[in-house]
């Protein structure tokens, strides 16, 4: 089987992610911050262990300013269900996931102004499409890193001095990027950044967060929800403290478990190293996917300037159609459709039949590569 669908989940997991998620529910399996005794303790050590290695992967010095979530999507939700208000101004881009549009979209219905700057058919986006979009009552800038379609990297560092120049925010959706491509929340000005676990971080699905940055004040902030923190429990009022204010309820510790020990495995392995890897199967596969007659490939061609997601489209053939074939013929597992990115399709022109998918990781190999676009080319023959 060539897995060939990692920008949505990856697969195979580091077996180092497993054996610390084994451990925990077999040797502790305790409720971190809600008792004094040895597996509570342990318990809580796992969990800021896990905020230590976030932070070091962003180039944050503060752990306390990892606040963990489900997912990234609920980690953009924190920030745009509790920072805008009526009257407020938010600029985003045209290729953007649904994890953003919808809570955006959301709060325009509540008197928050959303400004889509366009992008460009091959996902890219102008810096000076930010600036002209700017105003006095913009709030907050929110971005992917990179699009989940076309792979296509946005010029974040660039646009982050956009905004601490023009004292605005600036959000950043690192899904398809963390532990991919280097995120320095300093260098880059990025004030919030939102991750998963589950994709290049090689972590369990169920985890991921948001980084606060320190120009974020906190009194602007609101939690998504409020409950037992396991802290200043003799309150009725939730703690106004990180990262409590933001974490209610009992976390996920056997999948931050995971996620610890996964970021640790990106960091070990190298973050440059990894983009090197990846980028070598991108330009492998872009070239071969380009000289298939038929073929039709979405995003730039430069591998520098993408991410390991290449969508392409088979004259004659529907992407639900290609999927399904790829998987029964040849055995290899991708993502067709709409990808949860409508406004990026609409960009791209494949709005509503969306492309092919092949979402590569660090656990595929050149050869993978060459047998599949000897599969695409099978097919795209047939309709030629």
């Amino acid at each position: 089987m060539i897995y060939f669908d990692n920008a949505a989940t990856s697969w195979p997991k580091p077996p180092c992610v497993t054996e610390a998620m084994v451990r925990f529910m077999t040797d502790i399996g305790a409720n971190p911050g809600r008792a004094a005794h040895r597996p509570a303790n342990r318990a809580a050590g796992i969990v800021y262990d896990a905020r230590k290695a976030a932070a070091e992967l962003f180039h944050l010095s503060d752990p306390l300013r990892v606040v963990f979530t489900c997912n990234v999507t609920e980690a953009l939700n924190c920030v745009i269900n509790g920072m805008l208000h009526p009257g407020d101004h938010v600029i985003t881009g045209g290729m953007e996931h649904n994890a953003m549009m919808r809570p955006l979209r959301r709060t325009g219905e509540t008197g928050v102004e959303v400004t889509v700057v366009p992008c460009t058919a091959e996902g890219g986006l102008d810096v000076s499409s930010i600036v002209n979009a700017l105003r006095p009552s913009t709030a907050l800038i929110a971005l992917n890193h990179a699009s989940n379609v076309v792979g296509t990297l946005l010029p974040i560092a660039e646009i982050g001095r956009i905004a601490r120049a023009n004292n605005t925010l600036l959000l950043v959706d690192t899904a398809q990027t963390a532990g991919a491509v280097p995120v320095d929340m300093e260098a880059d000005c990025i004030d919030l950044c939102a991750f998963t676990g589950h994709k290049s971080l090689y972590g369990p699905t169920g985890t991921g967060g948001l980084v606060i940055g320190e120009r974020v004040e906190l009194s602007r902030l609101a939690p998504l929800k409020r409950g037992g923190t396991g802290s200043r429990s003799e309150q009725e009022l939730q703690p106004d403290f990180l990262p409590d204010k933001y974490e209610s309820g009992t976390l996920n510790v056997v999948g931050l478990a995971g996620l610890e020990a996964g970021i640790r495995w990106v960091m070990n392995r190298g973050i440059h190293a990894i983009r090197d890897h990846e980028m070598n199967l991108t330009s492998k596969l872009i070239e071969g996917l380009s000289g298939i007659p038929g073929v039709t490939l979405y995003g730039g061609s430069d591998a520098r300037r993408r991410i390991p997601a290449v969508s392409f489209n088979i004259e004659g053939m529907e992407p639900s159609e290609a999927g399904l074939r790829l998987d029964e013929e040849y055995s290899l597992m991708c993502r067709v459709g709409l990808h949860c990115s409508p406004a990026a399709h609409r960009t791209i022109g494949t709005f509503p039949r969306g492309t092919i998918r092949f979402g590569m990781g660090v656990f595929n190999t050149l050869a993978e590569v060459d047998t599949a676009v000897q599969a695409v080319a099978c097919l795209a023959r047939e309709k030629g």
